[in-house]
């Protein structure tokens, strides 16, 4: 690399990794703030580079969508929040991630925007302790916005960074955030949202038979498949899936993430859905003739021109080189039970979960 920093900084787009990473350059210090993806969080290319503009931050995204993914089907060592958030997890796998490239970018250490009380999962006193170990990360993480309510770290010691000109923001209130963001000007304010939708219950109920079934049947779920879960309409029968665009940017991301052994539907001669059908636990088990036909009706019968024929429409089954055409009737009454996921997992079904060695 050309140019070497002092600090990385996990940098969420939220306010709080922006002031965590303002406040260190304010200091004089070269920050180089990596911003995480995987399927249950992260911006677009696009917003990212709009960020770097408005915020004045030097940004690299980093993905870590298939390690996120192996986490969840090991299961996460402290758990699940409310829903499926594996809060404490996520961030040593963030903070492990980030050691990592301390060298790659030159640094010598790693910034964080915790602030102590703030989250009851993952912002205890004790769970940032636990997660500072578990990372192995405890000379090099510094906590700029709740520093002064923790021990001096090395790099305030050595006098790298001045202790004096870090913060004690303590608890859930945002006072203290805001003052900071006047203080440095901040030309556009982001919104306190969680930002994972791993915990939010409509993206959950997505996720959970995906997780769910696939360790059931010992099979560890891929990030393509957490992808999948959060594509468009979801359907399930027992172990068939499908998925279902609404609008064209749906069907354009659906043909991009079939894959050789799923089966693609597609209604002919009529704008409608595209549909992704996959199996868990074997993607290229056979679908019986039974359930195509079942899983072509119910595609299309979200295409209105197909429905207003008022008869048997074709519809083209793809998988991989091969395909059938079936000629079904359009219709929202699955012969065979095609159901939209519910979430209605409890914190039993989550700690009964059969995670995977992997």
């Amino acid at each position: 690399m050309t140019q070497t920093y002092d600090a990385l900084a996990l940098f969420s787009a939220g306010l709080d990794s922006i002031l965590a990473a303002k406040t260190i350059e304010a200091q004089g210090l070269r920050v180089k703030c990596l911003h995480f993806l995987s399927p249950f969080f992260g911006k677009d290319p696009d917003e990212v580079e709009r960020l770097r503009a408005v915020h004045g931050l030097d940004i690299d995204t980093v993905d870590i969508s298939d390690d996120f993914a192996a986490m969840l089907a090991r299961g996460p060592r402290f758990g699940f929040g409310k829903f499926l958030n594996p809060c404490v997890d996520c961030k040593i796998l963030m903070l492990t991630k980030a050691k990592g490239l301390l060298e790659q970018y030159g640094a010598q250490f790693i910034v964080s925007g915790e602030v102590v009380g703030q989250r009851p999962m993952s912002q205890r006193r004790d769970a940032l302790n636990a997660i500072r170990r578990d990372a192995d990360v405890r000379d090099l993480l510094l906590r700029p916005l709740c520093a002064r309510n923790l021990d001096p770290t090395p790099m305030e010691e050595s006098g790298l960074v001045d202790r004096e000109r870090l913060h004690a923001l303590y608890g859930r209130g945002r006072k203290g955030q805001m003052q900071l963001a006047e203080e440095f000007g901040l030309a556009e304010i982001p919104t306190p949202a969680g930002g994972c939708r791993l915990a939010e219950m409509e993206s959950a109920r997505r996720y959970w038979p995906v997780l769910s079934r696939s360790l059931e049947a010992g099979r560890a779920p891929t990030a393509g498949d957490f992808t999948l879960a959060d594509t468009g309409r979801q359907y399930w029968l027992g172990e068939h899936w499908l998925a279902m665009g609404r609008n064209k940017d749906d069907n354009a991301a659906l043909a991009g993430l079939a894959g050789p052994d799923d089966l693609v539907f597609d209604v002919v001669g009529f704008p409608g859905p595209l549909g992704v059908g996959r199996r868990i636990p074997d993607a290229r088990a056979d679908w019986d003739v039974a359930v195509l036909a079942d899983a072509a009706a119910l595609v299309a019968s979200f295409s209105p021109k197909a429905v207003r024929t008022g008869g048997p429409v074709d519809v083209i089954v793809t998988q991989g080189e091969t395909s059938q055409t079936l000629s079904v009737a359009p219709s929202r009454e699955s012969a065979l039970g095609w159901t939209e996921p519910r979430w209605e997992a409890t914190g039993d079904d989550k700690a009964a979960l059969p995670f995977v060695a992997i």
